[in-house]
């Protein structure tokens, strides 16, 4: 299958071409196969209309112009607006409501029912925020997909990649694998179209991708379909691992490539990076007004917020070059933790796939690659001084400060030795461990991935890479402190969201937006624990010290 082109390289912009896919994943082909829609974001369609729009706050989320159905051409709304634009009475809001549509709805999370057990409630959200897109509207932003997916929830109304592993945790759980497989076989297709898994299904996401967990999903679908499955997505895991690893073939010792960097010792490690280096479509203003608070070349300024929106800790102190200030932001310079352990694993998978095929060959080549990675791992982000492990600055050639909730991958992908997951499980009861659940880190910043948020997906990190090294104590510490904040916001509230403030047990807050309701991982993360815990379920009532019902009316 062909893919769409990618135009790498420091400072470039991604070229998209239109291309069809043919047979798509599992080997199956249909003559309603959504094509591969690659035209270009709303933001170079719309130009100078996109930035007054968002400039001039005609709505209040940028996320929402983005997303917007236009209902003619780009180049005629265009020319309409460059014939009125300077009237005296040219109204541009007005001209928006003439010219786009309002796009669909998310899914509408009510509250609880009265009296509602929050399993009940979460098994009936699956199909709330169940989404098609095999067929869209003309002049979308939104990527057709051949197969229902399940939605984060509130703004988010596509298709989120790593989001949906911990969501297709909570489908397995609840015994909706059909929903859990459909998604996989999505996400094999935006390989096949893309070359890669976009952030979401969205043209503004084409530029960059998200942690990369389609080899875990693998994993997770395996478990019910059986190990033939590594060899029918053997084609896509290549696609991902050339995707990351663009590069590789010819990069030099102290040499930066997109998503690689090759060290002065010849180690080769990835790190987040965005093919675009412009203010992000879903946060076009915010971008901006971030640029125009420092003297900073924006264009850098701009590919580093993209990156760490391609980690999906957007944003944190971990990427803040003085743990406090957006405009520091330095994710480039960074070589995560969390992204090289997915690399092991991702490398793992493919050796697995080539065994199971019967390359004896490269299987033992990925195998090495593998080991290597896992023991630059150990060697360069291995940090004595916190007892974690944590990213590592590659120009500075030292290891990062502070812990943060990321230094738990290595335990949770069996990157880590004994000793040194025996080290991490003491800072995290020293250091990380709150309330509500592990924190995301120990800084303060005012952005949502820092203190005083806890976040869904790092709770299952945490819980299954200590149970991983036997530290199953503190491992059900963590899973009755998370399923307590979940089940005690879900009480006063009726619903489930994106993320809480562990310190004060509630929903969290800081960011870019306000607090989103549904939430997928959330429901996901809180049913796999509940599956991984089933006495800590059943006593959820005892335990939480709240009733396990829905919200009292």
């Amino acid at each position: 299958m062909e893919t769409g082109a990618r135009q790498a390289g420091s400072g470039s912009i991604l070229a998209l071409t239109v291309v069809l896919c043919g047979a798509i994943c599992a080997g199956s082909a249909s003559a309603q196969t959504p094509h591969c829609a690659s035209e270009a974001p709303p933001s170079e369609q719309l130009g100078e209309l996109f930035q007054q729009v968002q400039l001039k706050r005609i709505f209040r989320d940028s996320k929402t112009f983005a997303d917007l159905v236009s209902d003619e051409a780009p180049n005629a709304i265009l020319a309409d607006y460059d014939a009125h634009k300077d009237e005296f009475d040219f109204d541009l809001r007005l001209f928006v409501r003439r010219h786009f549509s309002m796009p669909a709805e998310g899914p509408t999370v009510l509250p609880a029912l009265p009296g509602e057990r929050v399993e009940t409630y979460v098994a009936r959200l699956w199909d709330v925020m169940r989404h098609e897109s095999r067929e869209i509207a003309d002049r979308s932003s939104l990527l057709p997909l051949p197969y229902p997916y399940v939605v984060p929830g509130g703004r988010f109304r596509e298709l989120y990649y790593w989001d949906s592993y911990f969501i297709m945790l909570g489908l397995e759980a609840d015994g909706r694998h059909d929903l859990a497989l459909d998604m996989l076989r999505d996400f094999a297709f935006e390989i096949d179209c893309y070359g890669h898994v976009p952030n979401g299904n969205r043209t503004y996401y084409l530029s960059r991708s998200q942690p990369p967990f389609f080899s875990l999903m693998l994993d997770l679908i395996a478990a019910r379909e059986g190990e033939g499955l590594y060899l029918t997505y053997l084609p896509e895991l290549e696609s991902e691992y050339e995707y990351w690893m663009d590069g590789s073939a010819f990069l030099q010792r102290g040499q930066e490539h997109r998503r690689l960097v090759r060290l002065a010792d010849g180690t080769v490690l990835n790190r987040y990076w965005d093919d675009r280096a412009a203010p992000r479509d879903e946060s076009y203003r915010e971008d901006i007004e971030t640029a125009l608070d420092h003297r900073r070349d924006p264009g850098d300024l701009y590919r580093n917020l993209r990156a760490a929106a391609e980690s999906g800790w957007d944003f944190s102190s971990r990427w803040l070059a003085d743990g406090h200030t957006l405009n520091t932001i330095r994710t480039v310079s960074l070589l995560p933790v969390d992204l090289n352990c997915l690399m092991v694993h991702l490398e793992q998978t493919l050796a697995k796939g080539y065994r199971i095929k019967g390359d004896a060959g490269r299987s033992s080549r990925l195998g090495e690659l593998a080991d290597r990675r896992e023991a630059a791992i150990r060697r360069l982000m291995w940090n004595k001084r916190s007892g974690m492990f944590t990213d590592y600055a590659w120009q500075k050639r030292e290891a990062t400060l502070p812990a943060t909730a990321a230094g738990l991958f290595p335990l949770f992908l069996n990157v880590a030795t004994s000793r040194e997951a025996q080290m991490v499980a003491q800072t995290v009861r020293r250091e990380l461990l709150m309330p509500g659940g592990v924190a995301t880190t120990l800084v303060a910043s005012g952005q949502q991935w820092d203190q005083p948020n806890g976040w869904a997906p790092l709770q299952w990190i945490a819980v299954v890479g200590l149970r991983n090294y036997h530290e199953a104590q503190l491992a059900e510490t963590i899973a009755r402190s998370w399923i307590c904040e979940n089940i005690n916001g879900y009480h006063s509230s009726g619903t489930l969201v994106e993320k809480y403030d562990l310190a004060r047990r509630d929903a969290g807050g800081g960011g870019e937006y306000a607090i989103q309701v549904g939430f997928g991982w959330t429901n996901g993360v809180l049913r796999a624990l509940a599956s991984l815990y089933p006495k800590l379920s059943s006593l959820s009532q005892q335990l939480c010290g709240a009733s396990s019902t829905g919200r009292r009316q």
